[in-house]
This record gives C-alpha cells, sequence and structure tokens, in this order.
C-alpha cells in the first residue's frame, strides 16, 4: 500500500524542534521548581481514561470537546481534557490513609477536540497544583502565590500580569439578595462570566430570558449595577448586613491579606466578575491576565470542596489551578522573555589521521562517562572540515588530536571563543577520576 509523500500534522497540534523545545522545557523546570519550593510532589495519571470520569463531572455535553472512542475492550474512554479529574479518581482510592493536607503537582498533556484560536489548540501541557484536605483561606492563598511565583520565575512581574479573584459564595450570596433564584443561579454566573465580552443590552436581555435567570426588568439591572464598581467596600456598604456576604468579605480580606504577606500584594485584585466556567467550584476562585489584556487568561484555578465526593472518594476540601503552555509561551516571546537557543557541546574531538580515531571514541566514552556532552566525526573528514563541524555544534572547546602531540602523551584543546590553546595530558582525558582528584584536572576538564 502506497503512502503520501507528506503526511501533514493535524491542525491544533505541534511539533517540538529544539528551538521550540528550549522554551517548552524552561517552563516545565520552572514549574518542578517552584513546586517543590512549596512542598508539592509530582504525581501524574494516564492519558486515556474512561468517559465517564468526564461525563459525571461535567455533563453528556462536554462529549463534543473531548477526543473520545470506544476502544478494543468495548469501553468508552477519552484523552484526558483535563487533571482535576484524573487526580480526584487517584486520590478517591488512598487519601483516606494519607497525611493532609495533599501537597501535589502535575505537568500532563492535555486534549481538547474544539475552535483553534489565538492561545487555545487541540492539545497543549498544563501546570496543576492541587492542595488538598485544608479548608482554610490560608490554603486558597498559598496555591494562587504557587501560581504567582512560577509566572515571577519565568520573568513576569506584576507590571506584566494581574490576579483577578473572585467567590462564588459571595457571588452566590449577592444573586440571591437581588432576586435570583437558588435553580437558577449557574445560568446567572453564565450571564457575569460575559459582561467584560457582551454589551449591557445583551447582559439585560440573558438576565430577563425567561429561559435563563427569569428576572423582571428592574432586577435584572440591579443586577447590572452590582457589577459597576463592584468593590469589596462598595459591597459592604449595600449587603454587609447579610450574614453570608459579611463572612465572604472577611475570607476573601485575610485572603488578600495573606497574598501580600506573601509578597503578591501587587498581582491580586478583586474583580466580581470572575466566575470560573467549571461548575465544581465553590469558594475562592480566580484566573490570572497579562495586564494588556492582549491574550487569554494564562492561569485559572480555585475551591472545588465536592469533587472528589463526586467520583466516589471521601468528602474532601480541595484548591487548586492550571496554567498551560501555549498562552504563556506566546506572552514570554511577546515580552522578549524566551531563552536564547544555542546549539552546544562541552568538546568537539579533531582528529589529524584516522590512526588517531579510536583515541578519539575513548576519550570520548571517558568523558561522557564524567558528565561532559563531546561529539567526533563519525567518518573521515578534513581537519578544516572538522572545525567547520565544531563551530556548527556549537563547540565550547576543540580536542586536536594530533600524532606528534599523541606520541608525546599529550592533545591540544583550542577555545573555540577566545582561541586560545594549551596542552593536556592524555592520561587525564581517559581516566574516571575520584571526587577528589578532580581537582588535579585542568580547569575546563573539571566537572
Amino acid at each position: 500500500m502506497s503512502t503520501p509523500n507528506n503526511v501533514a500534522r493535524l491542525p491544533g497540534f505541534r511539533d517540538f524542534v529544539p528551538e521550540d523545545l528550549a522554551l517548552r522545557d524552561r517552563l516545565f523546570d520552572a514549574w518542578r521548581r517552584i513546586s517543590r519550593r512549596y512542598g508539592f510532589l509530582e504525581y501524574d495519571g494516564p492519558p486515556l481514561e474512561p468517559l465517564d470520569l468526564y461525563t459525571r463531572k461535567s455533563g453528556e455535553e462536554i462529549v463534543g470537546q473531548l477526543y473520545s472512542f470506544t476502544d478494543k475492550g468495548d469501553r468508552e474512554v477519552a484523552l484526558r481534557p483535563e487533571m482535576t479529574p484524573s487526580l480526584a479518581r487517584i486520590l478517591g482510592e488512598r487519601s483516606r490513609s494519607m497525611p493532609k493536607p495533599i501537597r501535589w503537582f502535575s505537568v500532563p498533556q492535555l486534549f481538547r477536540y474544539e475552535r483553534q484560536q489565538r492561545g487555545r489548540l487541540r492539545e497543549h501541557f498544563q501546570w496543576n497544583v492541587d492542595l488538598l484536605g485544608e479548608a482554610g483561606v490560608a490554603a486558597d492563598a498559598e496555591v494562587l502565590a504557587v501560581a504567582l511565583d512560577g509566572l515571577r520565575e519565568v520573568g513576569l512581574r506584576s507590571e506584566d500580569v494581574r490576579a483577578r479573584v473572585s467567590d462564588r459564595r459571595l457571588l452566590a450570596a449577592l444573586l440571591r439578595s437581588l432576586g435570583v433564584p437558588e435553580e437558577r443561579l449557574e445560568a446567572a454566573y453564565g450571564v457575569v462570566d460575559k459582561m467584560e465580552r457582551e454589551p449591557a443590552d445583551r447582559i439585560l436581555e440573558s438576565l430577563t430570558d425567561p429561559e435563563g435567570v427569569g428576572l423582571d426588568r428592574g432586577a435584572a439591572r440591579r443586577v447590572v449595577e452590582l457589577f459597576e464598581v463592584p468593590t469589596l467596600d462598595g459591597i459592604e456598604a449595600s449587603f454587609g448586613e447579610r450574614e453570608e456576604v459579611a463572612r465572604s468579605l472577611e475570607e476573601i480580606r485575610t485572603f488578600m491579606s495573606i497574598l501580600a504577606e506573601l509578597g503578591f500584594g501587587d498581582f491580586v485584585e478583586f474583580d466580581l466578575t470572575i466566575v470560573r466556567g467549571l461548575a465544581y467550584y465553590t469558594g475562592i476562585v480566580f484566573e490570572v491576565f497579562d495586564r494588556r489584556g492582549e491574550f487569554r487568561a494564562i492561569c485559572g484555578g480555585g475551591r472545588y470542596d465536592d469533587l472528589l465526593e463526586r467520583v466516589g472518594g471521601e468528602p474532601l476540601s480541595a484548591v487548586g489551578f492550571g496554567m498551560g503552555d501555549v498562552v504563556l509561551g506566546e506572552l514570554l516571546k511577546e515580552r522578549e522573555l524566551t531563552p536564547e537557543y544555542r546549539r552546544e557541546v562541552d568538546f568537539f574531538i579533531v582528529s589529524i589521521g584516522e590512526q588517531q580515531l579510536p583515541l578519539a571514541r575513548r576519550i570520548a566514552r571517558v568523558q561522557r562517562e564524567n558528565g561532559r556532552s563531546v561529539v567526533y566525526p563519525l567518518r573521515k573528514q578534513s581537519v578544516r572540515k572538522q572545525f567547520s563541524a565544531a563551530a556548527a555544534e556549537g563547540a565550547r572547546e576543540v580536542l586536536v588530536l594530533g600524532p606528534e602531540e599523541v606520541g608525546e602523551g599529550i592533545a591540544v584543546l583550542r577555545d573555540m571563543r577566545s582561541g586560545d590553546e594549551r596542552k593536556v595530558e592524555l592520561e587525564h582525558l581517559l581516566e574516571v577520576p575520584e571526587p577528589e582528584a578532580k581537582d588535579a584536572l585542568p580547569e575546563r576538564m573539571r566537572s
């Protein structure tokens, strides 16, 4: 069976050539470094999960957004679109015996079959951080601090990004006080989520739609007015006598205070329009955006205290976030904060004649065992071509093996940047030094 000469990459998926992989590696390294500073442990799960894991949480309508199919065992399965349900499944089997709080993180690849647009592909990698088994607001602040510290680690500052914070409980209490029935709160959340993107008349229409929120015109206007200047002080002045509202205001002020103590006060602002689209959020929620408003949300998360119980685990409070690599990568490129890609190896070995090749291979073996990157020609080449190859490989230094020098038990080491040369004894190149013996090596020969 013949195959086409060119097979196109699937739409919405990416190739990672070395230059692009350098940025991805930088993100992964920063994410792992920050997670461990805060005491989080890395976990992972399978990229293929039972479809029921997602429909149980989000309903059957999510199937259209997934890569789902029936496998050869006649099981309905899907490529994971997010990590939190997998985390809930994993912990549902073992959390009861674990010390609390549980601090876990992961960097999975996720898949969603949806329309491509700027900052959204059909696959991406995502930094997931979750803290479970602690109901206090300090846990919410700790998790957002991890996210902000991760952004700071790759060069972004409070002038570049901001975390917009709200609370589902506060929003629910305010909407109920304005006449939204309990059974219509989810519909109201959907309208609030669109307030920045749609004109006021469209918002009023959505709030008064009998199939939606179903408010009368007066109540709908009062809801819109709530979001015109939704400051904490303003909310307290208008609704602070309500116990639910007062309690939520106290929690979110404590949350903001803790973040300020952790050094992130300049990054955080209260924004009642932040709802988060996932229905399982139960408390404080947040999204992180670039200050110029040029990109989609970089990160989003919040408290989800009921999810573990939904998938068969113990009732366990939880808070977490997800941060994708696509939008963050675009922002770093726009701010010129991406790493400079340089092809680089420690040594390139140049053999003047074929008789030096066996020695070159032995030196390469020993130096590689010592943790250094070494390249040598795999076929006969002129000395000029070997030096050109060394430059193309980004060699820091070139080790030249000439017949006369080898006869004297030495090689010539040339610094490719300065052009300086010095002699190195072959015995030092061919021995695997003990840690205390490394000091006897020439400076560039030491780890």
